[in-house]
């Protein structure tokens, strides 16, 4: 079972959707929480109101991804757990980027910037009371299939996949490293009702479970101490129909 520390949990993505109900949840059972966020809103403000410290960051380039390094360093002295949940969702359909710019974008977000934090951070977890720290890569249930829509955005989830497995030999007795692949967790407020309709039909459950599932399956793997190097499926059955 997952117990609160002293030292933080870094969720990058933390402002949005299901990254910003996670930092909610870890912050509500007194557990300090430190998020990244690409653009400041109102659930900033929110969540900083909770006493979660924030930290503006944009992961499409390494020079941005190490600035933001550099501060949480000078922001904390250890970290309980590295929760990589930042992403970005973007096709081959889309005509405004190129695909040069495309697969750019997808690699920094999904696998440079875990990569340099991974790297640059292991001191943090190895400072944390703890006697083992987590690092959690939140992929895709795509990964397994491939996608016809979201090529670049597969491929880039894949390779964070992949790094779960490299990490855990790694980083391993004192840094527990696992992934979560998550299918479809919550919709969009102006999906429409075909795409839902459809989306719904592919898992075998059928229902949006929501966010909270990903707490969850985070508190977990950040209570489990016998798992490292595995991918956890989130996917109420989608990859198995």
């Amino acid at each position: 079972m997952f117990k609160p520390s002293t030292a933080p949990i870094l969720i990058t993505g933390g402002a949005q959707r299901i990254g910003y109900h996670c930092a909610q949840r870890f912050a509500q059972q007194g557990q300090p929480v430190i998020i990244s966020y690409r653009q400041h809103h109102e659930n900033v403000d929110k969540i900083t109101d909770l006493g979660v410290k924030c930290i503006q960051a944009d992961f499409s380039s390494s020079e941005q991804t190490l600035a933001f390094i550099q501060e949480l360093i000078s922001t904390t002295p250890s970290l309980r757990a590295i929760i990589h949940n930042a992403s970005s969702w973007l096709t081959e359909e889309d005509a405004e980027v190129p695909p040069e710019q495309l697969i750019n974008t997808m690699t920094q977000v999904h696998m440079v910037a875990p990569y340099l934090i991974n790297l640059h951070c292991q001191s943090l977890l190895d400072s944390a009371e703890e006697a083992v720290t987590d690092i959690i890569h939140i992929t895709d249930c795509v990964v397994a299939k491939g996608s016809y829509s979201h090529i670049a955005y597969t491929a880039s989830k894949a390779g964070l996949d992949n790094m779960t497995r490299s990490f855990a030999k790694q980083y391993a007795p004192d840094i527990k490293v696992n992934a979560i692949a998550p299918a479809l967790l919550m919709f969009h407020p102006d999906d429409p009702t075909e795409y839902k309709e459809k989306s719904l039909s592919k898992s075998l459950l059928g229902i949006e479970p929501g966010p909270e599932v990903l707490y969850e399956a985070l508190c977990f793997l950040l209570g489990n101490r016998y798992m490292t190097g595995h991918t956890l499926a989130l996917d109420g059955g989608r990859t198995i129909k």
